[in-house]
């Protein structure tokens, strides 16, 4: 192979701190929170997460790239993160069913991308001073230039992004004589979850972030998903609002990571922004109903309040997260409503918590039987 000189680039975070690495060769700059994914596989669904959306993500797998992409590992039809930090970026690949390498993929989407970074020193550092934002440039902007254009890049905290990333018109996902109709709010929704509620025997129809309650309704579902996405949950007031008349409804509902964030603000339950969030495919969760452990797959960067969660009359707590005893996942006593803060449709391996997509099915098929007697 032929070796190659490339450009310098560098990470600046909004404190100041700068780390120096390597462009890949697509010149530019982006702006975004950065973060870190502790996965060592994943990371083409990682990079089209919708949940990701705004953020700068950092691999603390070492090598990126290494077996290309493929058409089928996506969760959306493009790339969700605003760039990409890593230690060594590979170039070529060596898994077969590969269609392309990831050099190539990211070139298609132009996106900013600084290797050969000291990733376990800035891992450390966000550990210890958390998430923040930070702009990758390789175009050699001066620093001081920077620093001015990132004072302007808005935080997290109270930034809506579904909007950005959800559908403007509805869609169908499944075969139309399937024995269950889903209605889902789109909110960053992962193309993995369709996946396994189709799996399940269900016809979803996939409605905006701002569709209303008489929308969803309109479609005659036997049971609403509100799905996972990016940003803060609390601007969201429209979708709480629904939220709510979902609830009411008396059907199942059953809400993923941000869709989990909302049923707890639907009933009245805060959140709050972590100091640096859960990102990986491998964090243990305690099943408080059963007793049994469960290693998941999480990105999030907010969380339901557990301290006023556990005052809720008519809330509690099903799953807790065993390194931060974080809420992990919770359920309505009055209703048929429950959701958790990881992704039980993601399974780099474990397959723990796929059950709870047979449990809403379970629900739905009892509540289907009521509403028959």
């Amino acid at each position: 192979m032929k070796y190659t000189t490339r450009p310098q680039a560098l990470l600046l975070l909004a404190d100041g701190t700068i780390f120096y690495g390597k462009s890949i060769g697509i010149s530019g700059k982006t702006f975004g929170e950065v973060c870190f994914n502790t996965g060592m596989t994943g990371y083409q669904e990682i990079f089209t997460d919708p949940s990701y959306f705004g953020q700068i993500m950092v691999a603390t797998n070492p090598h990126i790239g290494n077996y290309g992409v493929n058409a089928n590992e996506v969760e959306a039809d493009k790339i969700m993160i605003s760039g990409l930090v890593c230690k060594n970026f590979s170039f070529t690949h060596s898994r077969p069913d590969s269609e392309s390498n990831l050099y190539d993929y990211f070139e298609k989407e132009n996106l900013i991308c600084i290797s050969d970074v000291d990733t376990r020193a800035l891992v450390s550092y966000i550990r210890d001073n958390g998430a923040q934002n930070a702009v990758i440039c390789t175009d050699g902007t001066p620093v001081e230039e920077l620093k001015q254009l990132l004072a302007n890049v808005p935080d997290m905290k109270g930034l809506e992004l579904a909007s950005t990333v959800s559908v403007t018109e509805p869609y169908f996902f499944g075969e139309e004589n399937a024995t269950y109709k889903i209605a889902a709010l789109d909110l960053g929704i992962k193309r993995n979850i369709l996946r396994n509620l189709a799996k399940r025997d269900c016809y979803i129809k996939v409605f905006p972030y701002n569709a209303t309650f008489e929308e969803l309704k309109s479609f005659n579902a036997d049971g609403y998903f509100l799905s996972n996405g990016p940003g803060d949950p609390e601007p969201l007031e429209g979708v709480i609002e629904v939220a709510k008349e979902m609830i009411a409804s008396d059907k199942p509902v059953f809400g993923i990571c941000l869709g989990h964030q909302i049923i707890g603000l639907a009933n009245g339950v805060s959140t709050y922004k972590m100091f640096n969030g859960h990102r990986g495919i491998n964090h243990p969760v305690m099943n408080v109903l059963t007793g049994k452990g469960e290693i998941t797959s999480q990105n999030h960067g907010f969380a339901v309040n557990r301290e006023e969660l556990e005052k809720h009359p008519d809330l509690e707590i099903t799953h807790y997260h065993i390194n931060d005893n974080t809420v992990a996942g919770m359920r309505m006593k009055s209703k048929n409503c429950f959701s958790v803060q990881y992704h039980p449709e993601a399974s780099p391996g474990p397959h723990d918590s796929s059950y709870l997509f047979d449990e809403f099915i379970a629900n739905i098929t009892k509540a289907k039987s009521l509403q028959t007697v």
